[in-house]
């Protein structure tokens, strides 16, 4: 007759199982994914480009403001989107019209961005970024200034910006693969340091085998122990 195997025994079997498949799921490199949309960003705090804490549709810019768009791929919107490659320069672009009473100027940056980050089948309609000065209502949003200098624009039903002068043609904030996320603006950040157990190959590392092979080591001696109570 067959013996049953010891609770203790199941449970540091079970330990061992849970313990390599953890440790091996800590081993595997997570898959960073990035995002090809446009970004909004705010050039009136002396002339340099800072992201935008509002959408376009709800940002009110003054008198005298630089608002800039660029299209990337990006992994993370905030720290790693790619700026507008023009400067927020408001007299570079708008000190050549007039100000009226009823109307206030809103310089425009509008950054097509690189063919390496246009859809599949898309090109950017630009190499170099477009400038605009726009004269809207005072109360216009930086949306409205955009639209009428830069028509088409293409919004999807969470009100995101999708698609400026008809650019791109189809998507809207779609993920990509890792490698096609290695945009100019990520690719221009620093690599982290690698450790010695990283430039071991692509294999695991020597401390996480050591672990495995102390917690398979755990499990068999409670094995043993347990047998031997048994006998």
């Amino acid at each position: 007759m067959r013996r049953r195997l010891p609770a203790v025994a199941l449970t540091l079997a079970l330990a061992l199982g849970i313990g390599i498949g953890a440790a091996l799921s800590a081993a595997a490199p997570a898959l960073a994914a990035g995002y090809r949309y446009w970004s909004f960003w705010d050039g009136s705090g002396g002339g340099q480009w800072s992201y935008a804490t509002l959408g376009p549709s709800m940002a009110r810019p003054a008198d005298g403001a630089v608002q800039g768009f660029r299209f990337s791929v990006s992994k993370d919107a905030a720290a790693q989107a790619a700026q507008p490659r023009a400067a927020a320069d408001f007299e570079t672009v708008c000190g050549a019209t007039a100000p009226t009473a009823s109307r206030k100027r809103v310089a425009l940056v509008i950054d097509f961005g690189v063919p390496a980050d246009a859809p599949a089948g898309d090109a950017p309609p630009d190499a170099a970024p477009r400038t605009a000065c726009a004269q809207v209502a005072p109360e216009a949003t930086a949306a409205e200034a955009l639209a009428s200098v830069a028509k088409p624009l293409r919004y999807n039903s969470a009100a995101l910006l999708c698609a400026i002068s008809g650019y791109p043609k189809q998507g809207c904030g779609d993920q990509v693969a890792d490698t096609a996320a290695e945009s100019p603006a990520s690719a221009a950040a620093p690599a982290p340091a690698r450790s010695s157990e990283a430039d071991s190959g692509g294999g695991p590392s020597a401390g996480l085998l050591a672990g495995i092979a102390a917690v398979a080591a755990l499990a068999a001696a409670g094995v043993w122990q347990s047998r031997r109570r048994t006998r």
